[in-house]
């Protein structure tokens, strides 16, 4: 061995390390970072491609020249992605994808190639595709042949299922986000995830309608469920919906997101929720502002005077509209208070810092309460 070699390596002490040690440190820095190190030294040229979690950007390339090719070389392309994964040397157990611009048809094409390579040769439990900043892709067919999924993201795909759908028996959390399908396929999808126990619907548009009661099923073991109020376009209430057969006994977290409740349909909603979900812990509402409209909730709470929440911790309301809702807040909160024996915390964030501040204190601190240990926290 050179003297220079040695000496080399006796200062760089991290570079004899094994690999089982560099790989999750590696696993660290981003998977642009990671690839810089292949230029430290010739031990180093392979390294980055044995770690099992990457990250990517995808933009699509031009053949026109611009003014900053600097810039635009730093993002990969389909092309690219696909030559990157077929070097690999080690598995890939996660994946994330953001796609920006314009993608044709072959770059679509060699898209849906690179997701069948995954399935073929690795086994994928986390998957993050996010097209948001480009347009609105079908979603590749081979992405339901990735039977090892644990975690599934999808963020402006439109998704239809193939002819043979095995389901994701190992799926634990799927988040479908401002994408486009139907609630045949949405229920379909969930039958087939029966280890699903956490899931975020922020769909907003769908060519048919599904009940509460439909939508439940999907759903026996779930134990956090989040919901935009784009769902409740076409989310719709049981003929009865003050009896229903499906008690998510699992449920632990549920969140509403952006929801307008002076709306009779989505406070209705919340009140099924609350009902069939004995077990809650923590409930979490974004009210949205809303211009018109006036309460239905007081009428629709009495139906539920049995209601006890005999879990429930924490209660985080996110409250921006007009006066017109402080009703509903304050009723909700009072409905909520009175049956939640182990209630620790509510948390209540407005945008009127002072005014709506000292009101929903004074209202809250005398009113009745099944906790005695509950705390509140207005705008903090």
């Amino acid at each position: 061995m050179k003297p220079e070699y040695a000496e080399r390596m006796a200062l760089d002490r991290i570079s004899t390390l094994p690999q089982p040690i560099l790989e999750p440190i590696l696993s660290l820095l981003s998977t642009e970072e990671a690839a810089r190190t292949s230029i430290l030294s010739k031990e180093w040229r392979y390294r980055w491609t044995t770690i099992p979690n990457l990250e990517f950007t995808l933009r699509k390339r031009t053949s026109e020249l611009t003014s900053d090719e600097e810039s635009e070389m730093k993002y990969m392309d389909m092309h690219d992605l696909h030559q990157v994964l077929l070097l690999r040397h080690g598995p890939i157990h996660e994946l994330t994808l953001f796609m920006e611009g314009y993608w044709e048809d072959d770059d679509l094409f060699e898209f849906e190639q690179i997701i069948l390579h995954l399935s073929r040769n690795h086994i994928v439990r986390e998957l993050v595709l996010d097209a948001s900043e480009s347009l609105w892709y079908k979603l590749p067919i081979s992405v339901f042949s990735l039977h090892h999924l644990m975690e599934l993201h999808l963020r402006s795909f439109t998704i239809e299922l193939p002819s043979i759908f095995n389901g994701f028996g190992s799926l634990v959390r799927l988040d479908l986000n401002d994408g486009e399908i139907s609630t045949q396929t949405l229920r379909h999808l969930l039958s087939n995830c029966p280890t699903l126990k956490s899931l975020s619907l922020y769909i907003g548009y769908s060519d048919d309608k599904c009940t509460i009661n439909e939508l439940l099923k999907c759903l026996p073991v779930i134990e956090e469920l989040t919901i935009s109020c784009g769902v409740c376009e076409w989310l719709v209430l049981d003929s009865d919906p003050h009896e229903l057969p499906i008690s998510l006994i699992h449920l632990k977290v549920l969140c509403l997101e952006r929801m307008s409740f002076v709306e009779g349909s989505r406070s209705a909603l919340l009140s099924v929720l609350i009902k069939c979900s004995p077990n809650l812990e923590r409930i979490y509402l974004h009210m949205a502002w809303r211009s018109e409209g006036h309460e239905e909730y007081p009428a629709v709470k009495d139906e539920y005077s049995n209601v006890w929440l005999e879990h429930l911790k924490k209660l985080d309301i996110l409250f921006f509209s007009h006066s017109h809702g402080m009703e509903f807040l304050m009723e909700f909160v009072k409905f909520i208070l009175v049956r939640s024996p182990k209630l620790k915390k509510v948390s209540i964030h407005t945008s009127d810092y002072l005014y709506r501040g000292s009101i929903i204190v004074n209202t809250l601190l005398g009113a009745p309460r099944a906790s005695p240990a509950v705390k509140f926290k207005i705008n903090e």
